[in-house]
């Protein structure tokens, strides 16, 4: 059971208080719901045969403008580009999860042991990050796919990349990108969580533990983890933003997602007509992507609020 006065529920009476941090969650529970029921939706398609709704083509409607059939328009094959903006959603937010998680892991765990034990260990990890960190990462995402989507790769690495894709339901170059984005976007957290060990380290809880006898591993998952986690959850969001914004830089560039929607594919498709008055393929795609953004930009600061104990509400 949930106590009263639990930190969870403080923590949520304070978030849902705010109107803003309301309206991004909603705004996040669509998206999300959206994605889930796309992603159900696709696997059904692949395993019946079917062709998805957003991927029918129509020589007669070819770059029609936005009406009550379709509401966004459609684009040069003659495809709902609201349908495939919606669709588009499935792949952004699998790329913000995913990426997001795998940056969460090797950010909280090289910080913590970085910032627990010191030595030795935190200057390697420290060299590590800081070598990461001189990486341009976008060209490090680019350089990644590309070695998976030409084939540079060895087969046994390559038939490796494609099992995964497989079992993530994406391509090969997509996972590439998931690997990528993760890679490059646990530096800032890295160093946060390590700040904040070293600071828990000298705490009396931490040093009483210590003298009790109690194991290294048992004090990290006590009396560490739980009191970084707020950082955790506020970087999470932000690391989840950064990834859907480098997958539609990625998909852009023609890089990322090949068969899928992607609002990458879609700006890079239609600014190409933009000149002729046919914006409604890019602009749509632009704004999916931009109440998404900014949706997880104000439940991050809203959470950073929430989470904050010196803030008195």
């Amino acid at each position: 059971m949930i106590r009263k006065n639990s930190v969870f529920l403080i923590t949520m009476k304070r978030l849902l208080g705010q109107k803003t941090a309301v309206i991004a969650l909603a705004v996040l529970f669509c998206y999300l719901g959206t994605a889930i029921w796309t992603e159900c939706y696709m696997v059904h398609c692949k395993r019946t045969g079917k062709e998805s709704v957003c991927n029918i083509r129509n020589a007669e409607e070819k770059n029609l403008a936005p009406s009550g059939k379709h509401w966004l328009g459609t684009d040069y094959l003659g495809r709902d580009v609201f349908l495939r903006s919606v669709f588009a959603i499935r792949t952004a937010v699998k790329v913000g999860l995913i990426a997001s998680v795998i940056a969460v892991i090797f950010g909280v765990g090289l910080g913590i042991v970085s910032g627990y034990w010191g030595g030795t260990a935190d200057d390697m990890i420290t060299w590590v990050h800081s070598t990461f960190a001189a990486i341009p990462s976008l060209l490090f995402i680019l350089a990644f796919s590309l070695l998976v989507t030409k084939g540079f790769l060895p087969e046994g690495l390559q038939n490796g990349f494609s099992a995964a894709a497989s079992l993530l339901g994406t391509e090969p170059g997509m996972f590439a990108v998931y690997l990528g984005i993760g890679l490059t976007s646990w530096i800032s957290l890295c160093r946060v969580v390590r700040a904040e060990t070293m600071r828990l380290r000298g705490t009396g809880y931490v040093l009483a533990a210590k003298a009790l006898g109690e194991p290294s591993f048992t004090i990290l998952r006590r009396h560490i983890l739980p009191n970084v986690m707020h950082v955790v959850i506020v970087y999470f969001t932000m690391i989840f933003a950064q990834a859907v914004m480098s997958e539609v830089i990625v998909s852009y560039l023609g890089l990322g997602v090949q068969f899928e929607p992607s609002w990458g594919i879609m700006i890079a498709q239609g600014q190409e007509r933009l000149w002729r008055g046919i914006w409604w393929e890019a602009g749509a795609a632009t704004l999916f992507l931009f109440v998404l953004v900014l949706a997880l930009n104000f439940l991050g600061d809203a959470l950073r609020d929430a989470l904050d104990p010196r803030i008195v509400r």
